[in-house]
This record gives structure tokens, C-alpha cells and sequence, in this order.
């Protein structure tokens, strides 16, 4: 035998003479640690939680649940919590504050806090509730948030509460309220809460979701690897394994260290003897290989099966593009290149740029599209992900977007008119398209982002939706969907979006970026000349006058415009006037808006005058300012 593997035995032997010391209680008894308990709601509650059968030395403390009179109650950060849901698979809790539970007015007011390594929340669920207690109002009636009152705190009685993240001290100093503090809410909760304001205490009630996240799992992982459960020594603040009726593998220990020493001079032994059966570039392989990853591609895939496009490698994405040669568009998301497939066919590969830190918007835009067919939804033929490198191939347009035939942007297609004809076989088109999304897939999608820089025309100018980049997808059931903060692109972002005050945000949201879409292409026709580029501010207050006082010529702007024409125009523009309502439910559906542009012209009512405002300044205010609604 080789002196060295020699000596690696001694080695080895000698660490597993080291005698394991705990400080559990003398009568403990381990085996309680493989047995599960129920308290309330939870069932069979096992490891990292303790409680009930399963003493508070079979987990951290930080999991530790009282069972109290079948509710249970989770002690985060010295402020107790009720457990209302548990789900391991995904790791998340939802809870609702002790103190709060029988009423939101109480002596003792605490901020909610989830800082720390163990619990964190889940922020695509939650929104904070401002609460500010005792608020004087005998000088100033404070103008912020809801009123309600604490009978059995007088000191308290006057108190108020805003929905979203909200500066405490400035409102305190203003209304010189008495103590001010954070309490989260499901946004579910808020928006319900928004519709009734009297189910504060319900909403609290309902709770919050929180991740949690044990950071002993990867020692408890050594567990298994001697048939062992995970435990924890309180003493020495360790996890260690757990078999039977004793401890058999305490990790973190000097023992543990040692082993890894050991396997440490282990593996240096195998590279000297075994180098000439490994090829360098498996050794490079090895040390490079990086195991964070934001998008797990292969799951996606399985989850998605034959709907998902076929997916390509960043090198045919250099292939297909010949190196990235031939740019033809760039905006903020990246650059776009012309491409060809392997088989010929002409492709437009977008390459997201590496900047581009959230991936949400690459997922929703091949999750969104690949569940499309439809000759007005443009087609992906694939996508690329590489860490960092993103791409997604789609069908080549050769007239480009519709943005180039609308606005002076200095392009070769600039100042191209197109005719009466061809503006109102894009305008249904693109509402067939929307239609489509809307109630032609198995699954809703809602696409928010409607504008004629993703309205893409072929070489036939048939439109073709494109960029889901902020597509939702709901269940075709479904009316009114959740979504917090503003989503889609000043001008033609429905108001309900960035102001719940005005309803709910539906597939009505997609009819209003439509209308206005459509007031833009007839807006253009006439402004062409003018470099007005952005009809949204001033063409739907003028054109609603001209309508009501039959100035044809005003509206259209052409004075050859032939009666077939001048009653193409006209339809597009009764339509989208009843299109950009200001109330959700004023607004026709998709379907009706086609069935609309296929029927007859003296069908049409004018619509009823709309709120007008700025949409563009409306939607920027909600932008940069940090309390734009109730719900934000």
C-alpha cells in the first residue's frame, strides 16, 4: 500500500475516535425527533418546526410554534405571530400579527419587521398598512388615509390608516399623532380593502406571506448520509444529526472540520495519481461551473411542454446574426439584429442587453407568446438563455412597426403615408390580435403595453402584436386581475392602472391603449407635417369638438379624402372614442370593437364626452411619486 493512502487511513481513523459532546437535557428522548405534530390548521409538522410531540431540541428556536388553544403562534424577532397557513414545498408562512388580532387599537403598538436570515417577505404578495394613532385633530383634520376609531383607548381614539410604504415622521409632525407604525397585508386584502374600507380589521386579519429559509440545511443534508434526522444542540447553537436515540454526527464540529481536511488532501492525492485520465477541459469545466442561476430553463420547459419555443445557444444566436451584424432596431430593453435560420427563413433576433437585471419581463414574453397562434400575434421561433445572454428570434417584419410610419423619427420609412384603406386594415387587425389574446387561448392574456412601436407590419402591412414583455396571464374567467404599481407606456396607459380609484385592472385596460392607439394612427394622418408625435395630449379633446360640430375637415385633414374613406376615418374614430372611456365598464370589449369595424357606420353612436386629462402627465406623476394612490 502507498505510504500516503497510508497515512490518509490513520488520519481518518483518528478523527472518528473524537467523542461527540451535547448538551441536550438528561432525559431527553431523541426519538421524539422523528415524529410529526398538528396544531390548529398545520398538519403533520416536521422538521425545521418544533412543537407540540416534537420537542424544541429537534429544530432551531427560530421554529419553534406554540399551540395555543389549537391556534398556533410563531415568536419572530421577540413580536408574536398567528400561523394561518403553512407550505413547505414552497417555504412560505402566511401570518397576522397577536396583538392585532381581536382589534387593530391597542396599548402597545410595534412596527412588523422580518429582517433576518430565517424569515423575509414575500414582496409579490404584500404591501405595508401605515398606521397612525392618536392623531390630533381638534387644529388640523388630517387628509391622509381612513379614519377609525379606539373606544377603549381614548388616548388613541382619533387614528387613521394609509394603504402603501408611507414616511412616518413627516405625517406624525404635520397631524402631531401620538406613535405611527408598519403593518403588512396581503395586496389582495389591499384591494379589497380599497372597495370596502371598513374591513380594516379583516384585512389585518387575513395576514401576510413570508419566505423562510433555514440556513442549517446544508449541514442537515449530512444527516442523511447516515441515516440520521436533524436536531439541535442548543448549547453549543449547532445543528447535529439525530439516530434514534442518540447523537451520531454532530456537524459543524472540529471532527467535521477535520474531515473536510481530509477530504480536502483526499482529492489533492486523486488529481497527482489520476491527471492523465482527466482531460484539462473537464478540470476547467469543474472549477468554472457556476450553480446560481436566476431562470431554471429545463423546468421551464417541462412545464410548458410542447408549448414552449425551441430554445438556442447564445453561438447560433452569433450564427444566425452573422456575428451581430446587421442592426435594425434598439431601444432600452437591447438591440435587434436581422437573422436567418438554417433553413433560410429571415428572423429578428432581439438581444436583451446584459444590464437588463430583471428577468420577469424575458419569462412573461416566452411564456406569454409561445401560447399564441394567430395571424396578427407575431411568431416566436425561439429564445436563447445563458446566464447573462438572452435573445428571442422572431418572425422578420419587413415594413418594420407601425411607430415608423406615424412619427418623424428620421428612418428610411419616414413621411411614408399610408392610405385611409390601409390604416383602418391595421386598426382591425390589431383588434382581431387583442381579441385573440383576450378570449381565443386556453389562457387569458392581458397584453399592457399597446402602442404602435409593438404594432409590427409584414411586408403585406398586416399587423402583428408584439413584445409581452409586461403581459399578465389570468384565467379566461377572471374580470378584474391583481397587480400593484403602474405598468405600460405614458400615453396610452389606462387610468385604472395607474389610479385604482377609477376601477379595476382588466382586459378593459388593453381596450383603452387600443383606442388610443387608434386616435394616434388617425391623429398622425393629419399631423404628419406637423411633428406632432404624440396625439394623446391634445388629438382626443379637439376631434370629440369636431365630431359635435361636423368639421370634416378639421378632423381628417385631407382634403381629397373620398366618402369611403371619410367614412373608414370616422368609424376608426367613434370607435376609439368609445374605446378610451374613462370608466372600465363604459369600455366595449375587444369583440365588440371588431364586430363594431366590421359593421355599418350609421350603427355608431358617438360616445359619451370622456373625463379628459393628460394621460401622459397623469401616468409619469404616478411614476415619480411616491404615494400616487391609495393602492400604491
Amino acid at each position: 500500500m502507498h505510504p500516503l493512502f497510508l497515512l490518509l487511513l490513520l488520519l481518518l481513523f483518528f478523527l472518528y475516535s473524537f467523542e461527540v459532546t451535547t448538551s441536550f437535557p438528561s432525559n431527553a428522548n431523541l426519538s421524539n425527533c422523528s415524529q410529526a405534530f398538528d396544531c390548529g390548521p398545520l398538519r403533520n409538522l416536521s422538521y425545521p418546526f418544533t412543537g407540540g410531540s416534537r420537542p424544541s431540541y429537534c429544530g432551531p428556536p427560530e421554529f419553534h410554534i406554540n399551540c395555543i388553544d389549537d391556534s398556533p403562534e410563531l415568536t419572530i424577532l421577540s413580536l408574536s405571530y398567528r400561523v394561518l397557513q403553512l407550505d413547505p414545498v414552497r417555504r412560505n408562512l402566511k401570518l397576522a400579527r397577536s396583538d392585532l388580532w381581536t382589534s387593530t387599537c391597542t396599548d402597545m403598538v410595534f412596527n412588523s419587521t422580518m429582517k433576518s436570515e430565517f424569515f423575509s417577505y414575500n414582496e409579490s404578495d404584500d404591501v405595508d398598512v401605515t398606521i397612525s394613532y392618536g392623531c390630533n385633530s381638534t387644529n388640523n383634520t388630517p387628509k391622509f388615509g381612513n379614519r377609525f376609531h379606539c373606544n377603549n383607548n381614548r388616548a388613541f381614539n382619533d387614528s387613521y390608516y394609509l394603504i402603501g410604504p408611507v414616511p412616518l415622521d413627516p405625517i406624525m409632525s404635520m397631524f402631531k399623532c401620538e406613535i405611527g407604525i408598519t403593518v403588512p397585508i396581503l395586496k389582495t386584502s389591499a384591494e379589497k380593502l380599497v372597495a370596502n374600507r371598513s374591513l380594516f380589521q379583516e384585512a389585518i386579519n387575513e395576514g401576510f406571506t413570508v419566505n423562510y429559509t433555514n440556513p442549517y440545511d446544508n449541514q442537515c443534508a449530512q444527516c442523511l448520509g447516515v441515516n440520521g434526522l436533524c436536531g439541535f444542540d442548543s448549547g453549543s447553537s449547532r445543528p447535529v444529526c439525530i439516530c434514534g436515540n442518540r447523537v451520531c454526527d454532530p456537524a459543524g464540529s472540529q471532527k467535521q472540520i477535520a474531515i473536510g481536511i481530509a477530504v480536502g488532501v483526499l482529492s489533492i492525492i486523486l488529481i497527482i495519481f489520476f491527471t492523465i485520465c482527466i482531460t484539462r477541459k473537464r478540470i476547467l469545466a469543474f472549477f468554472k461551473r457556476d450553480k446560481r442561476d436566476e431562470f431554471d430553463v429545463e423546468a421551464f420547459i417541462r412545464n410548458y411542454g410542447s408549448l414552449t419555443p425551441k430554445r438556442y445557444t447564445y453561438a447560433n444566436v452569433k450564427k444566425m446574426t452573422d456575428s451581430l451584424k446587421d442592426k435594425i432596431g434598439k431601444g432600452g430593453y437591447g438591440t435587434v439584429y436581422k437573422g436567418r435560420l438554417t433553413d433560410g427563413l429571415l428572423v429578428a433576433v432581439k438581444v436583451l442587453s446584459e444590464s437588463k437585471g430583471n428577468v420577469e419581463d424575458f419569462i412573461n414574453e416566452v411564456a406569454s407568446i409561445g401560447r399564441t397562434s394567430h395571424v396578427n400575434i407575431v411568431i416566436l421561433y425561439g429564445f436563447c438563455y445563458e446566464r447573462d445572454k438572452r435573445a428571442l428570434i422572431y418572425e422578420f417584419m419587413p415594413n418594420g412597426s407601425l411607430d415608423n410610419f406615424i412619427h418623424k423619427h428620421g428612418s428610411e420609412m419616414t413621411n411614408c403615408r399610408l392610405e385611409w384603406k390601409t390604416l383602418s386594415e391595421i386598426a382591425v387587425g390589431t383588434a382581431r390580435g387583442l381579441e385573440y389574446l383576450h378570449r381565443g387561448c386556453n389562457t387569458r392574456i392581458l397584453h399592457f403595453d399597446i402602442k404602435p412601436q409593438n404594432i409590427l407590419l409584414d411586408k403585406d402591412f398586416c399587423p402583428k402584436i408584439a413584445d409581452f414583455g409586461l403581459a399578465k396571464l389570468c384565467k379566461t374567467k377572471e374580470s378584474i386581475v391583481s397587480m400593484m404599481g403602474t405598468r405600460g407606456t405614458a400615453g396610452y396607459i389606462a387610468p385604472e392602472v395607474f389610479s385604482r380609484n377609477f376601477g379595476g385592472v382588466s382586459h378593459k385596460s388593453d381596450v383603452y391603449s387600443y383606442g388610443m392607439l387608434v386616435l394616434e394612427m388617425v391623429g398622425a394622418k393629419k399631423n404628419l407635417d406637423s411633428g406632432v408625435s404624440h396625439t394623446s395630449e391634445m388629438f382626443p379633446h379637439y376631434v370629440y369638438k369636431d365630431l359635435e360640430l361636423d368639421k370634416d375637415e378639421n378632423i381628417f385633414g385631407d382634403p381629397d379624402i373620398s366618402e369611403e374613406e371619410k367614412e373608414m376615418a370616422r368609424k376608426m374614430i367613434l370607435i376609439s372614442l368609445w374605446c378610451i372611456q374613462t370608466i372600465p365598464s363604459d369600455r366595449p370589449s375587444m369583440s365588440k370593437v371588431v364586430e363594431m369595424l366590421e359593421g355599418p357606420l350609421h350603427s355608431l353612436q358617438i360616445a359619451p364626452k370622456p373625463f379628459l386629462f393628460s394621460p401622459t402627465i397623469a401616468a409619469e406623476d404616478s411614476v415619480t411619486t411616491s404615494q400616487p394612490s391609495e393602492m400604491d
